[in-house]
């Protein structure tokens, strides 16, 4: 029987369920919209990828970056990666009646695009992070150390701070990473419930400093996107876990989204609501280690209401000297509604300072609909200040040096 040709072959890009957090960062980076969801799966439409490559340095956990050589007319389809909790084996090259020195003939994939709008690489002083070191199949086992609520009693903003401990068990993170919760019980289809990811709160030496621990910011989700009453799954799991808890743990992820090892650096950390956990994380890695001729901190920190701005008491005692603190209220009583943008275009000549020294490097956590608005702002004040913002705003990405984590 004749092998069929290079080009009735598919180098298939696929999705690692195992792997996977949904952080749904794969889809948003995505130029032509070929990778989709449900509840379960994050999946990739054979029809419509390229093999562009731009979805694979955004990913925390690499999960994005698997591929099977199958016949065209066996790629697998949407629904076959939706019903799946693995991927397939994969498909010997004589199964698919193709010698092996000619299996890769039709090409693999062009150059990756650089459609992020942040970096997709780390600082450059950053200290090498560890990735996926626990997984859903070999999950780390924690125990809640401490669970406290961090916005006040009258907002409808449950926030709380969670504390978990690792005991003997090595959980080495770095500011800016993340973990995977995974809540016990299953899902309608009586499947496990997939992970969640939460960004650490604490610095890499734990929240108790020389404990194997760290922390999270956590918001109890009780309505969804259009305002509906819903029950999140893990949310309201982790909101309500007690000291003494157990919890699996799986990663940690993130190998771009960290903080320079250089106290020199200065640190411009842009957020809002839970946002605020890497920032938080940054900020006492500084503390701890301050010094003279440090490089500057400067936050700008958006919630709709003091009451609903996570560790507003703690935050509220740490000196000016140490850091510049900016709080937007959107919904404020009597107050105009303010966003951090705004906060940035009127500090624009403090913030084009910062954007024209080598040493800036830029931190924005927090809902996705601030992006656009922060970005504007930026290139704002370099415009009124005397910088190109397009220029800048290329050399920043290409340094490691403009970090995007929105949801």
């Amino acid at each position: 029987m004749n092998a069929p040709a290079a080009s009735a072959l598919l180098k298939q890009h696929l999705i690692d369920p195992v792997i996977c957090i949904r952080c749904n960062t794969c889809e948003e980076t995505c130029p032509i919209k070929a990778i989709s969801h449900d509840s379960r799966n994050y999946v990739v439409d054979p029809e419509i990828c390229n093999g562009c490559g731009a979805c694979l340095s955004p990913c925390p956990t690499g999960s994005i970056d698997n591929w099977r050589t199958v016949p065209k007319a066996q790629a697998w389809t949407l629904a076959d990666q939706l019903g799946w909790d693995e991927l397939p084996e994969e498909l010997a090259i004589a199964d698919a009646g193709m010698p092996a020195e000619t299996a890769d003939a039709d090409g693999f994939a062009p150059p990756p695009l650089d459609s992020a709008r942040g970096s997709t690489i780390a600082p450059a002083s950053a200290a090498t992070p560890t990735i996926n070191l626990y997984t859903i199949r070999q999950p780390a086992l924690a125990t809640v150390a401490g669970n406290v609520r961090v916005t006040a009693t009258e907002s409808d903003s449950d926030t709380h701070h969670i504390v978990l401990d690792f005991g003997s068990l090595p959980f080495p993170v770095l500011e800016g990473q993340s973990i995977g919760i995974i809540p016990p019980g299953t899902d309608g289809r009586g499947r496990p419930h997939h992970a969640r990811q939460y960004s650490i709160a604490s610095p890499r030496d734990g929240e108790r400093p020389k404990y194997n621990n760290l922390s999270l910011t956590v918001k109890r989700v009780l309505v969804d996107h259009a305002g509906q009453p819903v029950r999140g799954v893990a949310s309201n799991y982790v909101c309500d876990l007690a000291k003494g808890d157990q919890v699996k743990v799986i990663g940690p992820f993130g190998s771009s989204f960290l903080m320079p090892d250089d106290p020199k650096a200065n640190l411009l950390m842009i957020c809002t609501g839970t946002g605020a956990a890497p920032m938080r994380g940054m900020t006492e890695r500084r503390r701890r280690r301050m010094q003279d001729g440090d490089g500057r901190l400067m936050l700008f920190f958006g919630a709709r209401s003091q009451a609903e701005l996570p560790y507003f008491g703690p935050l509220s005692k740490l000196p000016s000297a140490f850091i510049d603190i900016n709080l937007a209220f959107s919904r404020a009583p009597g107050q105009p509604r303010t966003y951090v943008q705004d906060l940035l275009r009127e500090r624009a000549a403090d913030i084009a300072g910062l954007l024209g020294s080598d040493q800036t490097h830029i931190y924005v956590c927090g809902l996705k609909g601030m992006e656009d608005g922060v970005l504007d702002a930026l290139r704002q004040a370099a415009d009124q200040h005397g910088l190109d913002w397009t220029a800048l705003h290329a050399r920043l990405k290409a340094e490691g040096r403009l970090h995007l984590e929105t949801y």
